[in-house]
């Protein structure tokens, strides 16, 4: 700790007084100077290089000229942000190193926000992105701030609002080799003037992707969504407004169609199951949010939501050849109901609160039943005992900040929240429940207009869960962390040059990390021990002329396990290496681009070159854990525009690198069905291949 402490004290001299070799951490890959963004990150309107949070801004042109379908994807151009996938109803997200779990019944351990709306579940992280203004990613804590369950950081999405005059936009793309294609529209207008106005917007998007079943035929691993979702905004009288949104989002996909790679290095697409493995998930939701003027100093913003997930999945349930096991009817129901009330208030020029409480409550209800294949000639399934557990999760707090303006170039924001919540299942007796207290402190010194400093402490927690019956551990606890930090933003007066830095020290105990088996092989959720991780990130955007700009980002971040005795005193020894299951310690994005006027319209091309390193794959052996190794990826646009139009021509991974998104070991099956057996394998699913298509779009 002392080590560390040294480490801040240094960074924060060199970042005070060096403004000029401070590098960037929040200026977006975006169009637009990051000197021009006004997020909301802080619950409020505030110029992007002015908010004293590590918070990274990705805007919808570069949505759209990166290509980026998922909100997974934007991981790429977010520093500290880590998300991959096995499956279309889940992905494994971390930030700065902590919050990825593997079954997602565990609660997220990065807040996703819609709107402002809390997603209980990391399976929207796969859904489609369309009418998007922009994307915030908040690293560290912010639950004196956010809803719920902000342990290493938020993602929230901004999607666009209603508009008091009348505009479209209109959208299509395609690409080979996997028919990748997406067509989305929406309009936006007044329907009372200065009274009521709408906006409503749809879109399609399917894929082939990049893997076949030798086995049963098909594609392995396919895409297809639909998606529709609706706005009114009603200006009430005496300066209230009323926002009514409804959406509705049906997926389809690959459910951990896993191929049979003989190592982490053995690049393996295709697979060979017995029937391809596909679940659906339709989420539907509506939510009002109402912002009133409760005095002249006082603003006060409720919300009220209900969210629904309906997923349904079938599939080859031993991931190989060896006809054993079927998934026939594997169903889950998950509802949420989420409220927020509050009050921001401006006692003086210097001094405002914001005061605020959340409660939700869900139930989440899991059935499914496996067949064991007595015979495949003909098919012959025998049903397994069906089982179902129903879960329901509550919480309840109460959270406030305190700002206060010192001096016209010093702020002090003292935060505070407390958290109550339970988790009862059907599968246990008894509940799990925790009260928790989390403190924020920042003090945030503006030097000048464009440069400032800012220093923080803050803590951390995420709820804990149920498991199945019969597991040793009938609930694990949560998981909590002390963050430390120091950032720097710096802006020219010119705007042309932005250089931003941040470095921090977290400190976790009870980190909820890895599942594992129990020696009776009952599958379990548990904690594993303490962690500890550090680093900084950097980004930067630079723009000397209108016609080239340079964007860029770099993270380090040191995450290592330090004490897994939890994990031991439930599996009955420790993990096989102090790694986090899918984390590296670096990883960088660059883009530069060109943009210039060529007849009446203008003309863009822009390359962007993607690291992720060294990263640990999963698994259950108490000695060996298999290591996947880094990868670029290289991702270009050429796009010309003219008046409303833009017709583009994009690729992504143009180089057809080869890595691996998931990975498991052959520890998993070994455990269930022993080493020597013919379904023991390794498991894996490889990234996308080279995709190359176009674009066209029309705004009127």
């Amino acid at each position: 700790m002392r080590r560390i402490t040294k480490l801040l004290a240094g960074a924060a001299l060199g970042l005070t007084a060096i403004p000029s070799v401070a590098l960037a951490q929040d200026a977006p890959v975006a169009e637009e100077s990051p000197d021009e963004i006004v997020v909301t990150a802080r619950k409020r309107e505030e110029r992007l290089q002015d908010v004293p949070i590590a918070v990274t801004a990705v805007t919808a042109e570069t949505l759209e000229n990166q290509q980026v379908n998922s909100v997974r994807e934007v991981a790429a151009y977010a520093p500290g942000l880590n998300i991959t996938t096995d499956a279309v109803g889940r992905a494994f997200l971390s930030i700065r190193g902590v919050g990825t779990t593997l079954i997602d019944t565990v609660q997220p351990g990065v807040g996703i926000f819609v709107d402002g709306i809390y997603q209980p579940n990391t399976s929207y992280l796969n859904n489609p992105v369309f009418d998007v203004a922009r994307i915030e990613v908040l690293r560290g804590p912010q639950g004196t701030l956010f809803g719920n369950n902000t342990l290493g950081g938020a993602i929230s999405v901004i999607t666009r609002p209603p508009t008091d005059e009348f505009e479209g936009r209109i959208s299509g793309v395609y690409a080979d080799p996997d028919n990748y294609q997406t067509l989305s529209a929406s309009i936006s207008g007044p329907i009372i003037d200065g009274v009521l106005r709408g906006r409503i917007g749809a879109a399609y998007h399917s894929h082939d992707g990049f893997s076949t079943n030798l086995l049963a035929g098909g594609d392995a691993r396919p895409m297809e969504t639909e998606s529709v979702t609706g706005s009114l905004v009603w200006d009430a009288p005496q300066g209230a407004q009323i926002t009514l949104n409804a959406y509705y989002n049906n997926v389809e996909g690959s459910q951990t169609a896993y191929s049979s790679p003989a190592g982490p290095t053995d690049y393996v697409q295709d697979t060979s199951l017995n029937e391809n493995s596909i679940a659906q998930y339709e989420y539907t939701g509506v939510n009002v949010r109402g912002v009133f003027d409760v005095t002249g100093n006082t603003q006060m913003t409720t919300i009220l939501a209900y969210d629904q997930k309906v997923g349904s999945a079938q599939g080859d349930g031993d991931f190989g050849p060896v006809d054993f096991i079927r998934v026939r009817d594997g169903r889950n129901v998950l509802e949420t109901f989420t409220g927020e009330t509050r009050f921001d208030t401006h006692w003086s020029d210097n001094v405002s609160t914001l005061i605020g409480v959340f409660a939700s409550h869900s139930d989440s209800d899991y059935y499914f039943v496996n067949n064991l294949v007595a015979s495949s000639t003909p098919l012959v399934l025998v049903p397994l005992p069906p089982s179902r557990t129903v879960i329901e999760q509550s919480s309840a707090a109460i959270f406030g900040t305190l700002f206060w303006n010192i001096t016209d170039s010093l702020e002090l924001a003292a935060g505070l929240r407390f958290d109550h919540q339970e988790v009862a299942s059907s599968a246990t007796v008894g509940q799990y429940s925790a009260d928790e207290w989390q403190p924020r402190l920042t003090l945030t010194q503006h030097w000048t207009d464009n440069w400032m400093t800012y220093a923080s402490v803050s803590r951390g927690f995420r709820g804990g869960g149920a498991n199945s019956a019969g597991a040793p551990n009938p609930f694990y606890q949560g998981d909590s962390v002390w963050t430390y930090e120091i950032g720097n933003k710096f802006t020219t007066a010119d705007n042309t040059l932005t250089l931003n830095a941040s470095i921090y020290y977290n400190d976790y105990q009870h980190y909820i990390g890895q599942n594992s088996l129990t020696p009776a092989l009952i599958a379990v959720n548990l904690n594993t021990g303490d962690v500890e991780s550090y680093g900084f990130e950097l980004e930067g955007n630079w723009r000397p002329t209108d016609i080239f700009a340079l964007q860029g980002g770099l993270t380090y971040n040191h995450a290592r396990i330090t004490d897994d005795s939890e994990y031991a005193a439930v599996i009955g020894h420790g993990l096989p290496s102090d790694r986090i299951l899918f984390q590296p310690d670096w990883n960088f994005f660059v883009t530069p681009s060109v943009t210039f006027d060529v007849g009446p319209g203008q003309l863009r091309l822009d390359t962007t070159i993607v690291y992720k390193g060294d990263r640990a794959g999963s698994s259950l052996s108490p000695t060996f854990a298999p290591m996947l190794d880094g990868y670029y990826l290289v991702n270009a646009n050429i796009a010309y525009s003219l008046n409303d139009w833009t017709v583009a021509l994009w690729g992504t991974n143009l180089t057809d690198e080869e890595y691996y998104d998931s990975y498991l070991d052959r520890s998993l099956l070994g455990a269930l069905f022993g080493d020597a057996s013919p379904i023991t394998r390794n498991l894996g699913i490889m990234g996308d291949g080279r995709r190359v298509g176009v674009r066209a779009s029309l705004r009127f």
